[in-house]
């Protein structure tokens, strides 16, 4: 199979050759065929897979098409959850349309918005935007979105995890009830197929891996170790295996910030990526990490949601997340393209009961080492990490793990913390 059995046209072909792609993948063979015939698309797909691919080419071809209009008004909405992702996808549309007569801009929160309503008012074919710069824009009346044909909703399970449903909802009402629909997610839990039900209309149902599966060229260990001495662990880890790129993940900002400087003070040039975090801070962090003057970059799920980084060798978890799905979306991070990689969890004592949820959802006992002199505590407590230690995570009304929630951020008696982390994701985005 290659990009031209797949029907695309001759200007989009030429893009893609000069990327230097031939073969699709997976989700992109599976999905495309259906998005150029028009037919609204429910997609399944891990980081990594090349899912962009998947609506961005034939989302161009179909536009392209048609004679553009007068004005330029907003042809195709690409919806996505962080800046990241954003800053990601118009990339990769930008590239892709380089031989098309289409126009495209991004919007998103943490920057300046007049560069972004003098793109506006410039007008575009395809706009990639996050939900509360997108609807910020709106209210002020410098876009308009009653000319959507195409409306992508990207990564709609974490546009869930971090709240932004109600904003949805609010988009929805925004474009025309006439389009054609593509929603792709990581998982197709219960959540995410009452929200497909909602907006899609006879979707046909794509998947590139099986549901919940960690990709198995990934290497993946369990280091047991006391909560006390994890910092001590991850440095030795880094220093005596000389790894030169390592993305590492903490449940929380405070914590990221806090193993960063103690990195830093053993040699370690390492810098944190969260909400917290300037938009100008992130990118410059993300871009030292992919250029290889930084060793180490240190996140949240949120703000690591949606980041590219090539042959990435070693993905590692300081905590284990509270919610299984969320380490499948960890892990993902290397391994990918094929290439071979890494996944290291430091587990203590009371993230037993999360490891074992792991080990259940992915179907594998991971191999536990335990390094002399970082051995865990025998007397510690297995008793899980108390509700307001979870980094304020919202989860749906399902007591399992994940039936469409969280990721960073599930009781009745949480839900007004959970609307002020959707306006507060909002300002963020």
């Amino acid at each position: 199979m290659t990009f031209k059995n797949l029907g695309l046209s001759n200007n989009l072909l030429k893009a893609i050759d000069k990327k230097g792609y031939t073969t699709p993948s997976p989700i992109q063979e599976k999905a495309i065929p259906p998005v150029l015939e028009g037919k609204d698309v429910l997609a399944s797909a891990q980081t990594g897979t090349g899912k962009t691919a998947g609506f961005t080419l034939p989302l161009l071809h179909l536009l392209s098409e048609q004679k553009a209009l007068r004005h330029r008004p907003v042809r195709a909405l690409i919806l996505t959850p962080t800046r990241e992702l954003a800053a990601q996808i118009f990339a990769n549309v930008k590239e892709y349309s380089e031989f098309l007569d289409l126009r495209s801009a991004v919007i998103f929160g943490g920057v300046n918005q007049k560069p972004q309503i003098a793109n506006l008012k410039r007008g575009m074919d395809v706009l990639v935007a996050t939900p509360g710069r997108l609807l910020d824009l709106h209210n002020q009346r410098f876009l308009s979105l009653d000319k959507v044909e195409i409306f992508v909703l990207d990564e709609a399970d974490r546009m869930l995890d971090m709240g932004f449903l109600r904003d949805i909802e609010r988009v929805m009402k925004l474009i025309p009830a006439k389009r054609q629909n593509l929603m792709f997610s990581a998982t197709f839990s219960k959540d995410i197929k009452k929200l497909a039900h909602g907006i899609l209309n006879n979707p046909i149902q794509v998947e590139a891996t099986p549901e919940n599966t960690a990709v198995e060229v990934i290497k993946q260990k369990v280091y047991r170790v006391a909560k006390g001495k994890k910092t001590g662990l991850i440095i030795k880890l880094i220093s005596d295996g000389n790894w030169q790129q390592v993305l590492v993940f903490t449940r929380t900002k405070h914590g990221a910030n806090n193993l960063c400087k103690k990195m830093s003070s053993k040699g370690i040039s390492a810098a944190a990526i969260h909400g917290n975090k300037s938009q100008g801070a992130r990118t410059k962090a993300l871009d030292g990490f992919k250029k290889g003057t930084l060793r180490v970059l240190v996140a949240t799920d949120i703000a690591a949601r949606g980041l590219d980084i090539p042959l990435l060798p070693h993905v590692i978890n300081y905590e284990i997340p509270n919610i299984s799905e969320d380490y499948v979306h960890r892990i993902g991070r290397t391994g990918r393209a094929g290439a071979s990689g890494e996944a290291v969890s430091l587990v203590s004592a009371d993230e037993t009961t999360y490891l074992k949820d792991i080990q259940k959802l992915i179907g594998m006992q991971i191999p536990v080492e335990i390094v002399e002199g970082f051995e865990p505590d025998p007397n510690a407590s297995t008793k899980p990490i108390k509700q307001g230690q979870r980094n304020n995570r919202s989860r749906s009304s399902s007591s399992k793990p994940k039936g469409g929630a969280s990721k960073n951020n599930t009781s009745n008696n949480r839900r007004p913390k959970r609307n002020n982390d959707r306006r507060s994701n909002n300002k963020r985005n």
